[in-house]
C-alpha cells in the first residue's frame, strides 16, 4: 500500500520543469507572436543601425557638393539622386535618419520624464496641486500641438535644439494626464493602503508601488509619441524652424527640394518615403504593444 501511494505520488519521469515566466517575458512572447509589430520592430531596427552605420555606409560625405551633378537621377554611383546643390540624396537620407531618430526618441524622453513628475503630482496629492498642475496641462492642450510648436521655435530662435525642446513641451500634458488618471486609480487599491497602514512614507509607496504599475501605458504612448515627435520634427524641418543648413534633416531635405519636384521628383521621394516607413513601424510597433500590454485589450 505504501509503495503504491508513493508510485502515484511521485513526479513522472521525463516530464520537463516548467520554465520560469513572468509579465514581462510572457509580454515578449506574445509580441512575437504579432506579427505586425514585428514587422514595425523590424523597420524600427533597420533605421536604426543605418543611422548608427551611418559613417560607414555612407560613400560620400553629406556636405560634399558637386555643382556639376546637381539633380542627377538615381544611378550606380548616386542611387538616389543627387539634389540641386550636386549632393548625393542617398547619403543625406542616411545621415537624416539620425536626426530624425534623434530628435523622436529625445523629444518623447523628455516629455514622459516631466510629465511622469507633474502626472504623479497631481494624480497622488490632489487638492490645490491637481488644480494647478490640470489647467497648465488644459491650457497647453487648448492649441494645436504644431501651432504651440511653432509658436515657442520663434521665440527660442530656429535649430534643432530648440525644435527638440518644443516637441518636448507640446506632448507633456498627454504623458502627465495619462500617469495623473493611472495614479488616481493606483492610489486607492489594497496594496497602497495596506503600505500605509504600516507606515510607509509617501515617496517610498510612489517608488515602489505607484510608479512600477504606470509604467505600462506610458510605454506604449511613447512608442507611438516617437512616431507623432519625427513628424513634428519634419513639419518644423520644413518651415525652416527645425535643422538648418547643412544638416540633412528629413523635412527640410522636403522643403528645398519641392519646388523641384516636377523636374526631380527623387528629391522629395526617398525623404517623404524615409518619413513615411519610420512613422509606420513606430505605429505598428506602438499598436502591438498596446494590444498585449493594455489589460482592456485582451480576451
Amino acid at each position: 500500500m505504501t509503495q503504491a501511494a508513493t508510485n502515484v505520488n511521485a513526479t513522472p519521469p521525463n516530464v520537463p520543469e516548467e520554465k520560469v515566466s513572468g509579465p514581462w517575458r510572457d509580454a515578449w512572447k506574445a509580441f512575437r507572436k504579432n506579427k505586425t509589430a514585428m514587422v514595425g520592430l523590424g523597420i524600427i531596427v533597420f533605421f536604426v543601425l543605418i543611422a548608427l552605420l551611418a559613417p560607414f555606409i555612407a560613400p560620400y560625405g553629406f556636405k560634399e557638393q558637386e555643382l556639376v551633378n546637381r539633380l542627377k537621377a538615381p544611378s550606380s554611383a548616386h542611387w538616389f539622386g543627387t539634389d540641386d546643390l550636386g549632393r548625393d540624396l542617398f547619403t543625406r537620407v542616411i545621415y537624416g535618419a539620425r536626426i530624425s531618430l534623434w530628435v523622436g526618441f529625445f523629444s518623447v524622453i523628455g516629455s514622459i520624464v516631466v510629465g511622469t513628475f507633474l502626472g504623479v503630482l497631481a494624480g497622488f496629492y490632489g487638492k490645490w496641486i491637481d488644480m494647478l498642475i490640470s489647467r497648465m496641462f488644459d491650457i497647453l492642450l487648448a492649441f494645436p500641438s504644431i501651432l504651440l510648436a511653432i509658436a515657442i521655435v520663434a521665440i527660442l530662435g530656429p535649430s534643432l535644439q530648440n525644435a527638440l525642446y518644443a516637441i518636448a513641451i507640446v506632448n507633456v500634458p498627454t504623458y502627465g494626464r495619462l500617469v495623473r488618471s493611472k495614479v488616481l486609480s493606483l492610489k486607492s487599491e489594497e496594496y497602497v493602503t495596506a503600505a500605509r497602514a504600516i507606515g510607509m512614507k509617501n515617496s517610498r509607496i510612489l517608488i515602489s508601488h505607484i510608479l512600477p504599475n504606470s509604467i505600462t501605458p506610458i510605454i506604449v504612448q511613447g512608442t507611438l509619441g516617437i512616431a507623432t515627435a519625427i513628424i513634428e520634427a519634419a513639419a518644423l524641418g520644413f518651415l525652416g524652424l527645425g535643422a538648418q543648413p547643412p544638416d540633412p534633416e528629413w523635412g527640410k531635405m522636403l522643403s528645398d527640394s519641392r519646388q523641384f519636384i516636377s523636374k526631380a521628383p527623387w528629391t522629395v521621394l526617398f525623404p517623404g518615403l524615409s518619413i513615411m516607413l519610420t512613422v509606420i513601424g513606430f505605429n505598428l510597433m506602438g499598436d502591438g504593444l498596446r494590444d498585449i500590454l493594455d489589460p482592456r485589450m485582451k480576451n
